[in-house]
């Protein structure tokens, strides 16, 4: 009995692992249909293919954030033509994963890529940039905080610390008032957490409360995957949210239950309105977060 249970046990480690270490979200079949939701003057967000994607028309051409899944780069750039003329000159990545980055393939070798520097190692390892030699890959990088253009076209870039991976950039277009913060703030939901690519439950609600505290002047959010915009005062609730279950999930760890049995009994706590109870089994489900949070307090740290 003993036996079976650890190899049980070692099986779902197993499977864990492989799910972490192959994350490629899935792809949208069929014919490569993106939606366009006009968010405010020179500021689009299209829609399908991956991770919402924000164009924003400045005075000398379009700046691109996010490229969606393999095959979508051409869409995207397709669908901008509709949109404006101007060329598409800068690219900006919020984070690695392959439903954001991987259309940087497909772009102009002309075209900028900036991302956080954790970022860009990240990319290094993913094969749809070996496999390219390097096309899409960053051309630009920076730590905590860039300014790109001025006046109305300037875009503030901010790294507040790990989260969703640890390179997830906030995008801010300030004249606009608007930031795209990517999977870090995906939707109302238990958000993903690489652990592979430096994601941290520990310190989640405080990066999200860093970005929130540390940026000024934001009225409208672009999520990764959220279908509707949402606000400043919502990041501030994704905050708590995300503070209430790290509270809940140390006591259940400390208490002695495993990931397994924590997991099961996990629910929305009823004052998060509009919250999804479906948590993705993407890097393990709740269990995997979980797992994640325990390794973490044994002392298994996160990048910066």
């Amino acid at each position: 009995m003993r036996r079976g249970v650890l190899l049980g046990t070692l099986v779902a480690v197993g499977a864990l692992s492989l799910t972490l270490a192959a994350y490629q979200p899935p792809q949208q079949q069929g014919p490569k249909t993106i939606e366009v939701d006009k968010v405010k003057d020179n500021l689009w967000v299209l829609k399908g293919g991956g991770g919402n994607t924000a164009v924003f028309v400045t005075a000398n051409g379009v700046t691109v954030v996010d490229a969606k899944n393999p095959g979508w780069g051409q869409p995207i750039l397709d669908k901008i033509k509709e949109l404006t003329p101007k060329p598409v000159t800068t690219l900006i990545n919020t984070h690695t994963h392959g439903d954001h980055v991987s259309g940087n393939v497909e772009f102009p070798a002309t075209v900028e890529v900036i991302t956080q520097e954790n970022t860009k190692t990240n990319m290094e390892k993913m094969d749809i940039f070996k496999q390219s030699n390097g096309k899409g890959m960053p051309k630009r990088t920076f730590k905590d905080k860039m300014t790109v253009g001025k006046g109305a076209d300037q875009i503030d870039l901010y790294y507040f610390g790990p989260g969703h991976t640890n390179g997830d950039a906030w995008v801010v277009f300030t004249a606009l008032r608007t930031a795209h913060i990517g999977d870090l703030f995906a939707t109302k939901g238990l958000p993903l957490v690489d652990g592979t690519n430096g994601g941290s439950v520990l310190r989640y609600p405080d990066t999200v409360m860093k970005g929130y505290n540390g940026i000024k002047n934001v009225d409208t959010v672009i999520n990764g995957h959220n279908n509707t915009t949402t606000t400043w005062a919502d990041v501030k609730e994704f905050a708590d949210f995300n503070k209430d279950f790290l509270t809940w999930a140390q006591t259940q760890l400390k208490g002695g239950k495993t990931p397994e049995q924590a997991a099961a009994e996990w629910k929305v706590p009823e004052k998060y309105q509009g919250y999804s109870s479906q948590v993705s089994p993407l890097f393990g489900g709740v269990a995997g977060r979980l797992q994640r949070l325990q390794e973490e307090m044994r002392g298994g740290g996160t990048k910066q």
